[in-house]
C-alpha cells in the first residue's frame, strides 16, 4: 500500500469506527450512555476531520497519484473539508448524538418541544457550515452538495416543479377513486414471522449474510463499516405488514449497494455510494419496482400466507396486491405509497430551504410543517409525532440530505428500465423468484464503481441519458391504471 492509501485508509478506520458506535447507539446502547458517546463519536470524527485536512494530505495530492479518481474524490473532499474547522466537526457531532437521544424522547411523547433546543442548535451549526464551504445562491446549496454532489437548490426545484405538475392530477384522480381495501394488512402478523419472512426474501435478492446483518431500530437505516460489513436496521409494528417487509426490502437494497462496490477500493474515500440519489435509487428499487410488482408477489404470495396463515389464508392474491399498492393520503412518509411519497420529500425541502432562510423560526416549524401537508396532500397532523417529528434525520444533523429520496425515485426507473431492455427476461425471472441477472446488472453498472464515477456518470453510461422525471411518471401511470382500472 503506498503512503498515500495508507493515510487514506487510516482516515477511512476512524469514521468506520465512529459509525460503528453511532449503529450501537440505534440499535444496542442503553438509553444512559447517550452523553458519554456524544463525547466519543465527537472525538473520532474530529481526529478523522483533522487528518484529513492535514498537511500530509495536502503533500499527497500536490505530489499527485496515478490513480486518477482516487486523487480527484480525495481532492473533492480535502477542499470541502478543509473549510470547515474542526471544532465545528466536534460540536456537530456531539450536538446530533444528544439531539438523538432528545428526538426519540419527543416523539415517543409527542412534544416538539423537548426536541426543539438541539433542532435550533443544528439549523444554527449547518448555517456555519454552508457559510464556510461557501455558497453562491442559496445556503442549502452548500449543504446538498455534501450529499448530492454538484446539484443545486434551484436545480431540485426546478425538477420538483416539473414532478409536482405531473403527480398532482395523478394524486386527485387516484385519491379520487374507491381505495382498495387494505384491511387484510392491519392484522396480526408476528413479530418472528415478519423478521424470518423479511430476511428469508432479502436473502433471495443477494444480500450477502456473511458480510452484513440486519437489527432492530426506532428508525430503519443501513450504515457500513466496510465493504465486507454493511448493517441494516428495521422497525416490526405487529399489527401492520409494511413497516417491517418494506422497510427491510428498502434497506436490503441500500445494503447490497455497499457490498457490490469494488473490493479493491477499500479503505478508500471511493469506497461509497456515489451520492444519496444513486443510493436511494437502489433502495426504492428493489422496495417498490421489484418488492411491490405483481410478478414479485405471483412468486412469493404463498409464502407470505404460509408465514401469516390467520392474516393472509383467506385473501386472494390480487386483493393483497391491490392492498399493497393503494394510494391516499397520508401522514407519514415511510409509511406513504409510492405514488405520494415524492410529496412528502417535497414538502420537506420547502420547510429546510425556509428555515436556513430564516423566514421559518424553530418554534413555529410545527405549524409550518402542518400547513404545507394539508396543502399538499389535504390532511392535517394531529400531533407533532406525525408531523414535524416523524423522521430521524434532523437529529443526525443532516439538513440538505432529503431531496435525494425523490431524486433516487426518479434513477430508480430510468435504471430499471434500462436492466429490463439489457435482461429480455426480467420480468419473467423476478416472477419466478430469480434476482441474480437484475443485481448482475446493477454490480456491472452501478454498485462496483463507488464514487469512482458521479450519479449523472452512472445514469448517463447505463441509461443514455441523464436524471429525467418522465420515466418515473410513465411506470406510475401504467402500473396504476392498471390496478385502479383508469
Amino acid at each position: 500500500m503506498t503512503d498515500f492509501r495508507n493515510h487514506l485508509a487510516q482516515i477511512c478506520d476512524l469514521n468506520h469506527t465512529a459509525a460503528v458506535l453511532e449503529w450501537d447507539q440505534e440499535t444496542y446502547m442503553p438509553s444512559g450512555a447517550a452523553e458519554a458517546r456524544a463525547h466519543q463519536i465527537a472525538t473520532l470524527r474530529r481526529l478523522a476531520h483533522e487528518m484529513l485536512v492535514s498537511e500530509k494530505t495536502a503533500a499527497h495530492l500536490e505530489k499527485g497519484s496515478d490513480d486518477e479518481a482516487l486523487c480527484r474524490v480525495t481532492q473533492r473532499d480535502f477542499d470541502r473539508a478543509t473549510r470547515i474547522p474542526a471544532d465545528l466537526v466536534a460540536e456537530l457531532a456531539e450536538t446530533a448524538a444528544l439531539a438523538r437521544q432528545a428526538w426519540r424522547t419527543a416523539r415517543e411523547s409527542d412534544t416538539f418541544s423537548a426536541f426543539a433546543p438541539h433542532l435550533e442548535k443544528i439549523v444554527a451549526l449547518n448555517l456555519r457550515k454552508a457559510e464556510a464551504v461557501g455558497y453562491n445562491e442559496h445556503p442549502y446549496d452548500a449543504l446538498l452538495d455534501e450529499f448530492e454532489p454538484g446539484m443545486k437548490t434551484a436545480e431540485v426545484a426546478t425538477v420538483f416543479a416539473e414532478l409536482r405538475d405531473l403527480l398532482v392530477p395523478i394524486v386527485q384522480a387516484l385519491t379520487a377513486e374507491e381505495a382498495p381495501d387494505d384491511s387484510m394488512l392491519h392484522r396480526h402478523f408476528s413479530h418472528d414471522a415478519q423478521w424470518d419472512f423479511g430476511l428469508s426474501v432479502i436473502k433471495d435478492f443477494g444480500y450477502d449474510f456473511k458480510t452484513g446483518r440486519q437489527d432492530l431500530s426506532a428508525h430503519p437505516f443501513t450504515t457500513t463499516f466496510s465493504i465486507s460489513d454493511v448493517r441494516l436496521t428495521t422497525q416490526v409494528d405487529e399489527a401492520f405488514f409494511n413497516p417491517a417487509f418494506f422497510g427491510t426490502l428498502h434497506e436490503a437494497g441500500h445494503g447490497m449497494y455497499e457490498q457490490g462496490i469494488d473490493r479493491t477500493l477499500e479503505r478508500t474515500p471511493l469506497a461509497d455510494g456515489t451520492s444519496l440519489g444513486m443510493h436511494e435509487s437502489q433502495s426504492r428499487l428493489w422496495e417498490n419496482l421489484v418488492g411491490r410488482s405483481r410478478g414479485f408477489w405471483s412468486h412469493y404470495y404463498p409464502k407470505a400466507q404460509n408465514a401469516f396463515p390467520d392474516a393472509l389464508g383467506s385473501v386472494s392474491e390480487e386483493n393483497f396486491y391491490r392492498a399493497i399498492n393503494r394510494v391516499e393520503n397520508s401522514l407519514i412518509r415511510v409509511e406513504a405509497d409510492e405514488v405520494t411519497y415524492n410529496l412528502h420529500i417535497m414538502v420537506r425541502f420547502e420547510v429546510e430551504t425556509e428555515m436556513l432562510k430564516g423566514n421559518i423560526s424553530i418554534s413555529d416549524l410545527p405549524e409550518a410543517w402542518n400547513d404545507r401537508i394539508e396543502a399538499y396532500l389535504g390532511i392535517r397532523p394531529s400531533n407533532d409525532a406525525e408531523g414535524v417529528l416523524q423522521d430521524i434525520h434532523w437529529s443526525l444533523g443532516a439538513i440538505g440530505y432529503f431531496p435525494t429520496y425523490a431524486l433516487g425515485n426518479l434513477m430508480s426507473t430510468q435504471l430499471f428500465d434500462q436492466a429490463s431492455s439489457d435482461i429480455p427476461n426480467l420480468a419473467e425471472q423476478i416472477s419466478s423468484g430469480s434476482f441474480e441477472a437484475l443485481l448482475g446488472w446493477l454490480r456491472t453498472h452501478v454498485h462496483r464503481h463507488g464514487r469512482k464515477k458521479s450519479a449523472n456518470e452512472i445514469l448517463t453510461d447505463a441509461t443514455g441519458t441523464g436524471l429525467s422525471v418522465e420515466s418515473w411518471i410513465h411506470y406510475i401511470r401504467s402500473k396504476y391504471e392498471d390496478i385502479y382500472g383508469l
